[in-house]
């Protein structure tokens, strides 16, 4: 019988060496193909944008005429084609690649909830009932460069309701009829207000079925409809019942000093 060969660590770094990597990871990337970036398409990014500009026209049209935008055409070239131009001379598109998807499909997932949030800005100041130098951009889209643009927890929008008071708001879209809030939104509002005292609150936008929810996120208890979403890779996630949905989206906007919390 043969004598057991004993095959050491030693002989995998020296196997990988030998076939020109210096590291586990990048002898992992290379059989996984991970180090081959795909180019990014711009020509699908032109059809994803037209699909973009479909969305707003589609919205404004659906929505009563106290929301409507003044110039579709403006807030296209503004929230649409600048953007997407800043993005693609900073270099930001190829780095856009969450768990593994194609750029061009992260780009759009993005931009989607991007442009909604600046298309009911102004519904805000109805909402709220003041005026746009009461709203204040505080979130942490930087365009200027791949390392500085950043998806984080942080709120959308800070107003100013009075003198003394100040509520964050964190905008969000759904468009598939599910409609949740990622655990991490709740508990930074909730590190938020025992910091600040500042509340903040969850608009979330059910665009699939024309309807608008109010949480307050800072409120949202530990144990109430909490979920595992298997379409979020998992995510715990508050699931936002029907309940909290108020506003119909094809009528005037409601006040939010007259939503009932419960």
């Amino acid at each position: 019988m043969a004598e057991k060969i004993l095959i050491t660590s030693g002989y995998f770094k020296d196997y990988q060496r030998k076939l020109g990597f210096s590291s586990q990871v990048k002898t992992q990337d290379f059989f996984g193909a991970k180090d081959i970036i795909p180019r990014v398409d711009l020509k699908y990014i032109t059809v994803l944008n037209d699909r973009l500009y479909n969305i707003v026209d589609k919205i404004n049209f659906v929505v009563t005429d106290e929301i409507k935008l003044g110039s579709p055409s403006f807030f296209k070239k503004e929230y649409i084609d600048n953007v997407f131009e800043t993005l693609r001379k900073n270099k930001i598109l190829p780095t856009l690649n969450n768990q593994g998807r194609r750029p061009e499909q992260v780009y759009f997932s993005w931009m989607r909830g991007f442009v909604i949030s600046n298309f009911f800005l102004k519904t805000l100041e109805i909402i709220f009932e003041v005026s746009s130098a009461d709203i204040v951009p505080i979130g942490d889209d930087d365009f200027r460069s791949a390392e500085s643009f950043k998806r984080t927890p942080k709120a959308d929008w800070e107003i100013r309701l009075s003198e003394n008071e100040k509520i964050r708001i964190e905008i969000q879209s759904g468009f598939t009829g599910l409609n949740d809030i990622k655990q991490h939104k709740v508990l930074e509002a909730k590190k938020i207000f025992r910091e600040t005292g500042v509340h903040s609150v969850g608009i979330h936008l059910d665009l699939f079925n024309g309807q608008v929810a109010f949480v307050k996120l800072d409120e949202v208890e530990d144990g109430e409809n909490w979920i595992t979403r298997s379409q979020m890779e998992g995510q715990l996630v508050f699931n936002i019942s029907q309940n909290y949905f108020v506003w119909k989206i094809m009528e005037s906007p409601i006040k939010y000093k007259e939503i009932d919390f419960g």
